[in-house]
């Protein structure tokens, strides 16, 4: 008989009001969440983590907000088999007609832009990323990130 490896998965997930501070509000829970599961503020995975967070709450905050609804800031610690692991990060809003490009469909906005940089630097940041359905109505972008091995 084999013994079964244990498997731990972590889990955080918080809904704040579709604002600006809600925004704000979410890349902060995001990075002190981090620090508990033992990724300290200013450490690099820290940092990629809150301007994914950033970028994925303001985007959801500006442009998938429905009046009365929030949004719902989502952070799996996932083990990996061959590899140290994923951080996931899931953002999901109510507004489903509104939908950002399709990974390999983003075109970055002209150099002197001030908006439409957010997606770019998911994009750049992350391991992957996607737009996902929600199974109620909505939205869930989601960005991963490896972790280094421990």
């Amino acid at each position: 008989m084999q013994a079964q490896a244990t498997v731990t998965v972590r889990v955080f997930t918080q809904r704040f009001s579709a604002t600006r501070r809600g925004a704000r509000l979410a890349r902060y829970l995001a990075v002190q969440q981090l620090d508990v599961w033992g990724f300290p503020y200013g450490g690099e995975i820290s940092d990629t983590a809150a301007v994914i967070v950033g970028e994925l709450a303001a985007n959801a905050a500006t442009h998938g907000r429905v009046a009365g609804r929030d949004f719902e800031l989502r952070l799996l610690k996932l083990p990996g088999s061959a590899r140290p692991g994923t951080l996931r990060i899931e953002v999901a809003d109510t507004r489903t007609e509104r939908r950002p490009p399709a990974p390999g469909t983003l075109v970055p906005p002209a150099p002197d832009a001030e908006s439409g940089w957010g997606l770019v630097l998911v994009a750049a940041l992350a391991t992957c990323w996607t737009v996902l359905d929600r199974p109620a109505v909505g939205k869930i972008v989601r960005a991963d990130l490896d972790l280094p091995g421990r």
